[in-house]
């Protein structure tokens, strides 16, 4: 434990006698002092001994230093010693090797040429049987040793092509003759050793031939005899990746080069199995079924891309992409040049298709909708003064929307531009996939949705029809969700194919003005049309509300007979209407998003109130029957509050507190106009209100309100 000097005295004094207060004794402080002068004596006699046991250690390591560094010079010395004898033994050795390579050199030089000597009278000795015309040696004759014959006779098939043909033409044909007959036995002992699967028998016969000009027919048989039993199951590109995986074990242990065979082997697979393969599964559909067509050549040309991909992990040479690739285009080339002309014929007549089934099953036929200037000046005169300028259409409630059918051919170009993607020249890319999306356009946008909008809106009724069905905004809503998805598609398939060259601008602009169409047609911009049209279906809302309170409302409503048995609390004509408008209210909110909801609604709202304020002034009211137009406002209001718009609450907040001018006293009537929310008010308007009392000709309430 670390030394504490405080401790240390502590615990002596603790147990020196009368040091403390230890078992009641007395504290004595001369016995203390004489302790620790005691113990400070035993201490320094203690220090002394162990500076003593110090320095005489530190003695002793100095003389082992000593010792230690003399035997180190003793041994630097040795090894001095022993490095210059290392030099001169290494010096001697090279000389000894120097002499013994020169030796080398010369017996090589005098046996080389000893060898080629030994070698050519062989040769020469063989070609003498050739020219005698029987052939007596035992390496010709011997079918174990056909492997030092080929040697032979490969070397002597060179010789003969030197000589002179007219003098040696019967020598010359037979060492053909030979060599034909030892190559036609090597290839046939290659094709027998790979039936047995002996391996390096298949190497040593490979290694003669080498030299042969039927190596390249070796490697035929060989890759002829590779694929026989390997294209059994129904799945051709499965079967040649396992092939070539297989293969390409094998191959470097029998061929010196091995990326070559294997090179030719795939190429073979192309050229034979898989073109087979592909032509017969596209010429079945390719004038009879388009759609078969399309999917086979999709699902063919990415499946011979997969296995191209599975085969860049072997040695092909230096250049592999560029030989797989040229193996695909000679397969597909015909099926590509003209791929995008079947593909936009396909897509076009599928499209007509869907449109035209879903049509035939709405029992509708399609009818053309004037477009351009007069249509417009027609459709603003109609706006403004509710005239009926031309038949309108009766839809029976339909919108000619269908998500089913927005997804039948989202789904179509969706496929087709994962086709195109695949399928086109990356240099002719863009503008493919440009003549898909504005087939899509065509069908979706013109054809479907712009159809139904202007469908929709040439079947909004006046604003006085008495059975308004507005479904307009149900258009509205479905044609906003239509095109959502339309976008949706157009960011997540089109702009991936298109990002990177100069037709991305030209489909920006040609979405644009889609989307500006849209917005004018759908009420959904800031264009003051768009606003205008929203306006006209307000007409038809009004012209309804007027039709229920035409209807509904009673004139017994605000005079009753009985005024003292009035028990509803709200009049029928309110309720209905109040129903009427809650249901538009969140149809409006549904159908449209933005700023676009505050303005129509605020607009509807300032016409419902006028409607109503004009309503009530049409009827008398007796004391009980102002009580119930109160609480008729009071209702009307509580609907307002669902706009959510201010004034619209507040102008229904004056007109309740119009209504209290019928019911309250004579005598309070100054009192209650000059309050908070009719003291601003002009004077006409609150007289306009009295005099709907049943009272006001008496002369007590015309001197009040005068």
């Amino acid at each position: 434990e670390p030394f504490v000097a405080d401790e240390y005295i502590e615990r002596l004094a603790w147990r020196t006698p009368g040091g403390g207060s230890r078992g009641g004794e007395a504290f004595d402080p001369k016995r203390l002092l004489e302790e620790f002068v005691n113990h400070i004596q035993e201490l320094q006699v203690m220090d002394e001994g162990i500076q003593r046991k110090v320095e005489k250690l530190e003695q002793q390591c100095q003389k082992e230093a000593k010792e230690f560094a003399k035997k180190v010079q003793e041994l630097q010395k040795s090894n001095q010693v022993a490095f210059q004898h290392f030099q001169e033994l290494d010096e001697h050795i090279s000389y000894v090797a120097t002499k013994v390579c020169h030796l080398g050199d010369q017996l090589e030089g005098v046996n080389t040429p000893r060898q080629r000597a030994v070698e050519a009278q062989k040769l020469m000795k063989y070609f003498n049987e050739f020219l005698d015309g029987e052939l007596k040696s035992d390496v010709f004759t011997n079918s174990e040793k056909i492997k030092e014959a080929a040697d032979i006779i490969q070397k002597l098939h060179l010789i003969a092509q030197e000589l002179p043909f007219d003098r040696f033409s019967d020598v010359k044909s037979k060492i053909a003759s030979k060599y034909h007959d030892l190559e036609c036995q090597l290839i046939q002992e290659f094709t027998s050793a790979q039936r047995r699967g002996e391996i390096s028998r298949m190497r040593e016969v490979a290694a003669v031939l080498l030299h042969f000009k039927g190596y390249s027919h070796c490697v035929d048989v060989y890759i002829k005899q590779c694929q026989e039993g390997a294209f059994l199951r129904n799945d051709v590109f499965e079967d040649a990746a396992i092939l070539c995986q297989l293969v390409n074990k094998q191959v470097g242990e029998v061929f010196s080069n091995p990326e070559t065979v294997l090179a030719k082997l795939i190429q073979n697979i192309f050229e034979v199995k898989l073109q087979s393969y592909v032509k017969d599964q596209l010429e079945e559909h390719r004038k009879s079924d388009a759609e078969q067509y399309l999917k086979n050549l999709y699902d063919l040309y990415t499946r011979t891309t997969n296995l191209s991909s599975k085969l860049m992990e072997f040695n092909l040479g230096t250049d592999k992409q560029t030989f797989l690739s040229k193996l695909i285009k000679s397969i597909f080339i015909s099926y590509l040049e003209n791929y995008i002309e079947v593909e936009i014929g396909y897509l076009k007549s599928r499209s007509a298709m869907i449109l035209q089934r879903y049509y035939d099953s709405k029992n509708h036929q399609k009818r053309s909708i004037g477009t351009g200037g007069i249509q417009d000046l027609k459709e603003r005169i109609r706006q403004r003064t509710n005239l009926p300028l031309g038949p309108s259409i009766d839809t029976h409630g339909e919108t000619f929307l269908s998500q089913e059918v927005v997804v039948n051919l989202l789904q179509e170009t969706k496929q087709a531009f994962e086709r195109c993607h695949r399928l086109s020249d990356p240099s002719d890319l863009p503008k493919n996939a440009f003549r898909i999306f504005s087939m899509l356009v065509d069908f979706l946008c013109t054809e479907h949705i712009d159809y139904a909008l202007e469908t929709g809106l040439a079947g909004i009724p006046s604003s006085d029809s008495k059975n308004a069905n507005l479904y307009f905004l149900d258009v509205v809503h479905q044609a906003n969700t239509i095109f959502h998805l339309f976008d949706k598609q157009f960011n997540d398939h089109l702009m991936p194919l298109i990002s990177s060259s100069p037709k991305l601008s030209e489909c920006l602009q040609k979405k644009k003005d889609i989307i500006e169409q849209m917005e004018v047609k759908l009420d959904m911009g800031i264009d003051k049309l768009s606003i205008n049209h929203c306006f006209l279906t307000l007409n038809c809302m009004i012209g309804q509300m007027k039709h229920i309170l035409a209807a509904e409302q009673k004139k017994t409503d605000f005079k009753p007979e009985d005024e003292n048995n009035v028990l509803i609390q709200y009049t029928n004509a309110c309720v209905k209407v109040c129903a009427y408008v809650r249901k538009q209210v969140e149809k409006i909110r549904n159908s449209m998003d933005g700023k676009n909801v505050d303005t129509v609604l605020m607009e509807l709202g300032v016409r419902f109130h006028r409607l109503i304020y004009e309503h009530l002034q049409q009827y008398s009211y007796s004391c009980m029957g102002g009580m119930l137009a109160i609480c008729d406002v009071a209702e009307y209001r509580k609907c307002a509050k669902d706009f959510k718009i201010a004034l619209v609450l507040q102008l229904f907040d004056t007109l309740h507190a119009l209504c209290n001018l019928l019911v309250v006293a004579p005598d309070n009537l100054k009192q209650v106009c000059s309050g908070e929310q009719l003291a601003n008010l002009d004077k006409n308007i609150l007289h306009s209100f009295v005099q709907l009392r049943v009272d006001y000709r008496s002369a007590r309430l015309a001197r009040h309100f005068s």
